[in-house]
């Protein structure tokens, strides 16, 4: 919700909400490995987030192209940003997910 509100209140200036929504982004990795036990730097959320650059280049060619027009740009530029946003949360999940389970002992039956 908070990536939506970012992307659709700065639409009219492209590129003006990534270095929050990246803010946002870095935070939201950092709970996830927390919630996983792992312990996690901020620059090593950050490269997780330079891993996606096809979401983002999609998302600036769309800003660029319709998020100045307004109220459709905003609702546009919302989404994206909300869509993109989770995308990142459900891989950073797997990612974690799949390490914690390494990691846990085998239960033996």
């Amino acid at each position: 919700m908070t990536a939506g509100g970012v992307g659709s209140g700065l639409a009219q200036i492209p590129g003006s909400d990534m270095p929050i929504l990246m803010a946002l982004q870095t935070a939201m990795i950092i709970a996830i490995a927390t919630e996983y036990d792992s312990t996690i730097t901020k620059a090593n959320a950050k490269s997780i987030l330079l891993t996606l650059p096809a979401g983002y280049g999609g998302r600036a060619l769309s800003q660029f192209l319709i998020g100045w027009i307004p109220l459709y740009g905003n609702a546009i530029n919302a989404s994206t940003a909300m869509a993109i946003t989770e995308t990142i949360g459900f891989a950073a999940n797997a990612h974690f997910a799949k390490d914690y389970n390494e990691q846990q002992p085998a239960s033996n039956p």
